[in-house]
């Protein structure tokens, strides 16, 4: 125990140190210093006092900028490096490449091949190296590892570094200087850089502050390693949040975090679009999946909190296309959108009827599909879907199928 409290202590004495690398890039615009905003659906929803950390509108969208500056101002300065090399699935890749660019080092980056384009595209804009290698961050990261012997390149860990750790735990600075009082701070976990650092800060300042740290059930790896007392690789990467789709945290991070924090949930897809969508819409905040996993926790009621929260929106890097895929099941999910299907008879104004009664209600219409070559139906019916927005409002759907059986036409709700 002597020894895990001595890492931890190292950690919390490194984050000092780089919360002066960090205050130094911001005051030169390098680095921005997030802001800490209240949300009044989350607050309203947990009947706590919810903040965001919005690390989404950090440079190159990510909090994993801040761990990058850190360790490679750490490595220039004792170790004179001049070529850097990491694996990541996104973020800490353009992290690594956006802090070489600025020390004009060259940058070498493994990413799985099937990163989300909008990262690779990122990374390449800031003068990296991209080599696109294996299915997962985990064999991505193997491959890093054997590159940086062969290039006689400074590997950078996306989380299994100290310096790291310490550049993501200026968070937990940041945070304890804009909130005095904080009882919950939720973070999303990954290979537990994050949480590792802001812990290690938090715990050491205000024990008594719970740390929550999230992950996806289908790549479980802290959780799993956690409740098993070892660390505990995890096959599948299958998420929306694939910013944190780790098969194996680190074997520093699973040390720190066995002995800072408090729990780990699992949240699901659905729920992360769910998050999704609340943030876009209520907070104007657009996050990827790994960036909303903390929102999705609260929201889908997995962890029970009160006084003072701080919720970390860890990145914001979503493919637009992603992203209007997400927000379109999130208005489905949410039954905000629908599909209202029925037979009406074939004959000039009533498909009138129809939308009339849709209109009065403050329904929009999307979309309109007829079907009338089914052989089912009758020869002088059409089959008519209708892709509505309904307003947000209990029995809003109850109330237009009432209103249309009305008028003789007997409707039915589907998925669009």
């Amino acid at each position: 125990m002597n020894y895990i409290s001595g890492i931890i202590d190292k950690i919390y004495e490194l984050s000092k140190e780089a919360l002066i690398h960090i205050k130094d890039a911001q005051s030169r615009g390098m680095i921005h210093r997030t802001p800490l905003y209240r949300s009044d659906t989350l607050s309203s929803f947990t009947n706590a006092n919810v903040y965001l950390k919005l690390e989404a509108l950090q440079k190159t969208g990510s909090f994993k900028v801040r761990g990058a500056f850190n360790a490679i101002t750490h490595y220039v300065n004792s170790e004179n490096t001049r070529h850097v090399i990491t694996a990541s699935a996104g973020n800490h890749a353009q992290g690594v490449a956006y802090v070489a660019k600025i020390y004009d080092l060259k940058a070498t980056i493994v990413m799985p091949k099937y990163t989300p384009w909008i990262k690779v595209s990122n990374t390449k804009k800031y003068g990296a190296d991209v080599i696109l290698e294996g299915q997962s961050y985990y064999e991505a990261e193997k491959h890093a590892v054997e590159l940086a012997k062969e290039l006689n390149a400074k590997m950078i860990h996306a989380y299994n570094d100290p310096f790291v750790i310490a550049g993501q735990g200026t968070i937990g600075w940041e945070i304890i200087e804009d909130l005095k009082d904080v009882d919950y701070v939720i973070v999303p976990v990954g290979g537990g850089g994050l949480i590792s650092g802001i812990a290690s800060v938090i715990k050491a300042i205000k024990p008594s502050t719970k740390i929550i740290g999230v992950q996806t059930e289908t790549t479980p790896s802290a959780y799993l390693s956690l409740r098993q007392g070892k660390v505990t690789t995890v096959d599948n990467t299958d998420t929306i949040a694939d910013g944190i789709a780790v098969k194996r945290i680190g074997d520093l991070t699973f040390e720190i975090m066995r002995n800072t924090i408090d729990d780990i949930v699992l949240v699901n897809d659905q729920e992360i679009v769910n998050a999704i969508l609340m943030l876009a819409e209520s907070a104007k905040v657009i996050a990827e999946g790994a960036g909303a996993v903390a929102a999705a926790a609260l929201l889908s009621g997995k962890i029970n909190v009160k006084g003072n929260v701080v919720v970390i929106i860890s990145g914001g890097n979503i493919d637009v296309t992603m992203l209007a895929k997400v927000l379109y099941k999130g208005l489905v999910q949410t039954g905000r959108l629908i599909m209202l299907k029925g037979l009406i008879p074939d004959r000039p104004g009533m498909l009138a009827q129809v939308t009339g009664v849709l209109g009065k209600l403050g329904v929009n219409i999307v979309e309109i599909r007829h079907e009338r070559y089914n052989p089912l139906i009758k020869p002088s019916y059409t089959e008519v879907n209708i892709v509505v927005e309904m307003p947000p409002e209990e029995g809003a759907v109850d109330k237009v199928l009432n209103e249309l059986s009305k008028l003789g036409f007997n409707f039915k709700v589907e998925v669009p």
